[in-house]
C-alpha cells in the first residue's frame, strides 16, 4: 500500500502537527507480530487487535499511525508508541 505524495503532503500528526512519513516495512512487520501476540497497545492503552497494511511514522519517531484498508487512521488515541530510535 502506498500513500500518494499529494496525501502525504497534507497529512500531519493530529496532536503535534509534525509531518508523517511511510514506515519501513520491517517496522510494520514487527508491529504486526506484536499485534498477533496480543502485546501491542495503542496510546489509549487498549490492546491493538487488527493488523495493519502499513503505517505512517511521526517525524520525531515517537508514534506511528496505522493504515488499514488503504485508510490512514489519524486519531491520537489510535497512535502506536514506538521505542526510541537507536
Amino acid at each position: 500500500m502506498t500513500v500518494s505524495q499529494e496525501l502525504l503532503a497534507i497529512l500531519v500528526c493530529p496532536e503535534t502537527k509534525q509531518p508523517v512519513a511511510p514506515a519501513p516495512p520491517e517496522l510494520v512487520d514487527t508491529l504486526n507480530t506484536h499485534i498477533q501476540n496480543g502485546s501491542l497497545k495503542n496510546r489509549a492503552g487498549e490492546v491493538v487487535s487488527a493488523t495493519m497494511d502499513a503505517a505512517l511514522v511521526r517525524e520525531d519517531q515517537r508514534y506511528c499511525y496505522p493504515i488499514r484498508d488503504d485508510i490512514p487512521v489519524m486519531l491520537i488515541d489510535e497512535a502506536i508508541p514506538l521505542p526510541p530510535p537507536g
